[in-house]
């Protein structure tokens, strides 16, 4: 995206201090997005009494005895760099299984990572000190805090799938203040 996503008015409004995630406007709710790109991660559930044949099975809820592995491959869109995607508009497309976080989709957020900014509000615990909402747009503090997968990531093209499970890491669950 060229225009950055946290506009000055976006951020003198402190908008997101009192309205509700499902009211706000459409750049309302892309600026809630930190762009640490935890969701261009692969992730996985892991659990030991699934089928075979289920394996692949997309799934919307997270099961008693089911546990999300984060692994730190990243999505072949994402520039590891500016932790954003290279093909935001037609990343749905390109990339079927791509998260688009939504209004509709906000309570089942169970994979996202506890550091999501949505998943925060959604959660009552607002926005984290390294926001680029609270950082004048930057996101400089967010990867300084380590909080975003800038220089952590692996892309999906440079491993074999049989090999995922040597990838997994449990840095993308840290969340700070």
């Amino acid at each position: 995206m060229s225009k950055s996503l946290y506009s000055k008015d976006l951020i003198k409004s402190q908008y997101w201090l009192d309205t509700p995630l499902a009211d706000m406007s459409k750049e309302q709710w892309e600026s809630i997005c930190d762009g640490c790109a935890k969701c261009c991660l692969h992730k996985f559930i892991d659990d030991q009494s699934v089928n075979e044949e289920d394996d692949f099975a997309p799934t919307d809820v997270l099961r008693e005895g089911e546990e999300i592995l984060f692994t730190n491959i990243a999505c072949h869109l994402l520039h590891t760099k500016t932790c954003a995607c290279t093909s935001y508009e037609k990343r749905s497309t390109l990339v079927p299984d791509c998260v688009t976080l939504t209004k509709e989709n906000l309570e089942s957020i169970f994979y996202m990572p506890k550091s999501c900014s949505y998943r925060r509000l959604h959660e009552g615990r607002g926005l984290a000190s390294w926001h680029p909402l609270l950082n004048k747009g930057k996101k400089a503090k967010m990867h300084e805090s380590r909080i975003s997968v800038r220089g952590r990531t692996v892309n999906e093209h440079d491993i074999l799938y049989d090999e995922f499970e040597d990838y997994v890491v449990t840095w993308p669950e840290n969340d700070i203040d």
